[in-house]
């Protein structure tokens, strides 16, 4: 079922089935006319980086291109797709301070369409277009394909198109896709979630969890991995409790295997578990499967059985320090990293402490530390006993001091250490000006590092390629490895396949509106886009070629 606004006419019937498959660019310009540009702005979590590579893969398919560096900056394209996240209290706040900038953007440039996709969307449904009559298209999470679609309908019938769809229309991993990294790719294993937490409003946005088949997961990993990639990051709400819908409980430890043999990956990671369904035969596939890495992310949430209680979070600290504790039995130089809310509805002093505790014995890498938001439509938004904003802010400053402090003392622990880091294009804002390269070790920590005074241009490492260096210094969030500075034979370069790809996409040239990136906010990250669209479809290779 599906929410319309308005109803389409009998005339632009012909719209519905998009552009036709022989004259893709008809869908996005007139015959003859420039092809009309677009930017994908994403708010949200990874899943929504990964959706909006989806819509980007439909956008081009359909004959746009994607805007230069230059407009992206400035948001000068046609057509600007804001995808949105729902899961935090300033979610609406973000989307609209960005609609509200547009409306001056689109003011000034004739012909600009505005589209609203992802959980808000899905949520706020046409609520956005009461509160921001100039959007064009708004789409939902289970109907990311309509997007080039609706964006032709509303510039037929000139109004808004609202299209929201209840149930899943088409896996999104069937999509083209226009990946935003050459060297490392999101692999979606399932979408939705089964899952009740009270503070949490993705299973209504997203629906039940549906599972891929394992033949399909492993051919987008191979193709990926034709297509020059060394690292694939498997995607889930509960990533764990892949195989519930075909009823394998072991389905999730055999993928981590079958994803880790495939010839010429050399770097597989996944998020998130959940730590009820995280089960010691997932524990033994991380430990056995050298390709996976040694690193975990898996909720905590909160420290105090009672808050997890009242959360419906089915596990407790004690189950959660234990899984932790065998993990780190079979792979010592783990990283672990988490997410937790403090203020809960209820919570005391004393069940903030228990967090403080867990932490505290739990020795996370870094976490991602959240102040509770009330999400209308969630169980605890009605709960009593609401914190007041002080209480809450108090107590997430006093735990973020704590995590800073634990961060900075695994990090110094790893002063000394030879470690390899898969270069990436830039995840570091002072590169430039230190003449670093930043890119992450096996562990996921983000590593910048030195190149020798003496290396010449063309032995300099591309991204995609492996470096082993040495580090040298620590900060809470980051490593620095300057080794080479002092010691140049400590600076190893294994160029890669993946290196080669960049360089391939690189020296095949910009097209004329090339090289921005999708815009990105929130705690998902994306690479800077190729040069090129790497577009990719659902592979139909049943396995993966040895």
């Amino acid at each position: 079922m599906s929410t319309t606004l308005p109803h389409v006419p009998a005339d632009a019937a012909a719209l519905l089935a998009g552009p036709a498959p022989h004259d893709a660019h008809d869908g996005a310009r007139a015959v003859g006319a420039p092809a009309r540009t677009y930017l994908v702005k994403t708010l949200g979590c990874q899943m929504n980086v990964h959706d909006s590579e989806h819509m980007a893969g439909m956008l081009e398919q359909a004959g746009y291109v994607q805007a230069s560096a230059s407009d992206a900056a400035a948001e000068a394209a046609d057509v600007i797709v804001i995808n949105t996240c729902a899961v935090r209290e300033n979610a609406a706040d973000k989307l609209y301070g960005n609609l509200g900038r547009l409306a001056g953007a689109k003011r000034a440039r004739p012909g600009m369409q505005i589209a609203v996709g992802g959980c808000l969307a899905q949520k706020d449904r046409a609520g956005i277009v009461d509160r921001a009559p100039w959007v064009d298209v708004v789409f939902g999470t289970h109907n990311l394909d309509a997007l080039p679609v609706l964006l032709e309908r509303a510039r037929h019938n000139e109004r808004a198109e609202v299209e929201i769809a209840e149930s899943l229309q088409v896996f999104p991993s069937t999509l083209p896709t226009r990946r935003e990294s050459v060297y490392a790719g999101w692999v979606s294993i399932s979408v939705g979630c089964n899952n009740t937490c009270t503070f949490c409003i993705v299973p209504h946005l997203r629906g039940k969890e549906r599972d891929r088949r394992p033949g399909e997961i492993l051919a987008e990993v191979q193709a990926l991995v034709d297509q020059g990639a060394v690292e694939v990051t498997l995607l889930g709400q509960n990533v764990n409790s892949y195989g519930v819908e075909f009823g394998d409980r072991g389905a999730f430890a055999k993928l981590l295997r079958a994803v880790g043999a495939i010839e010429g990956l050399e770097r597989v990671r996944f998020t998130s578990p959940h730590p009820a369904a995280f089960t010691d035969d997932v524990i033994a596939a991380m430990a056995e499967t050298p390709t996976v890495m040694p690193q975990l992310h898996m909720p905590l949430q909160s420290g105090s059985d009672r808050v997890l209680r009242a959360m419906r979070r089915s596990y407790r600290s004690d189950k959660f320090l234990g899984i932790l504790e065998r993990v780190r039995a079979v792979m010592p130089d783990a990283a672990i990293t988490t997410d937790i809310i403090v203020g809960f509805p209820g919570e005391t002093e004393e069940d903030f402490a228990e967090t403080l505790r867990v932490v505290e014995a739990a020795r996370f890498s870094s976490a991602f530390t959240f102040q509770y938001s009330q999400r209308p439509g969630t169980p605890a938004a009605d709960l009593p006993d609401q914190l007041p904003k002080a209480v809450v802010q108090e107590r997430y400053v006093r735990l973020a001091a704590l995590q800073d402090r634990i961060s900075f003392e695994e990090n110094q622990a790893q002063v000394g250490r030879r470690v390899e880091v898969l270069v990436a294009e830039s995840e570091g804002r002072k590169d430039g000006a230190t003449h670093r390269v930043t890119g992450r070790a096996a562990d996921n920590r983000l590593v910048h590092l030195a190149l020798p005074a003496d290396l010449p241009a063309d032995g300099a490492p591309r991204p995609g390629d492996l470096v082993t260096v040495t580090v040298t210094h620590a900060a809470p969030y980051h490593l620095v490895a300057d080794s080479a500075l002092t010691d140049a034979a400590s600076f190893d370069v294994r160029r890669t396949r993946a290196g080669d790809a960049w360089a391939r996409r690189q020296a095949g040239g910009e097209h004329a509106h090339g090289g921005a990136p999708a815009a990105t906010a929130g705690c998902g990250t994306a690479s800077p886009a190729p040069a090129g669209p790497v577009v990719l479809g659902l592979p139909t290779l049943g396995a993966p070629r040895r």
